[in-house]
């Protein structure tokens, strides 16, 4: 993992709540994707890591979003209630641990991630 050299406290809490504020999904309908959306559209021009990590983070739950949808539609065939526990045990687990390594100032990249997002 690379370090970070972040200009100041707020470039680093704003690229840790790119990736934490995903976990609004838990309680808002595409919260997910929104949160992530908003503090990256508020300091992408203001703050590089920002700019990079809020990509990241939109690119992961987008793709999550994505798979949710198709395993949504394999729920016919039942293996679809085993890849929808699946995805949201994954997507939980990842964007903690992405949270918890932008606080330490570490860059971290999102296993299966789609670049939707340049």
């Amino acid at each position: 993992m690379e370090n970070i050299n972040y200009s100041c406290n707020d470039e680093r809490t704003f690229s840790m709540l790119c990736h934490l504020s995903a976990l609004s999904g838990l309680i808002i309908p595409f919260g997910n994707v929104i949160g992530p959306l908003v503090f990256w559209l508020l300091k992408k021009d203001e703050y590089p890591e920002v700019d990079r990590q809020g990509k990241a983070a939109l690119n992961f739950q987008l793709s999550l979003t994505i798979y949710s949808i198709i395993a949504g539609i394999l729920v016919i065939i039942l293996i679809g209630f085993v890849l929808l526990g699946a995805i949201y045990l994954f997507g939980l687990i990842m964007t903690i641990v992405a949270s918890v390594k932008s606080s330490n100032g570490e860059r971290f990249e999102y296993p299966l991630s789609l670049k939707l997002i340049q």
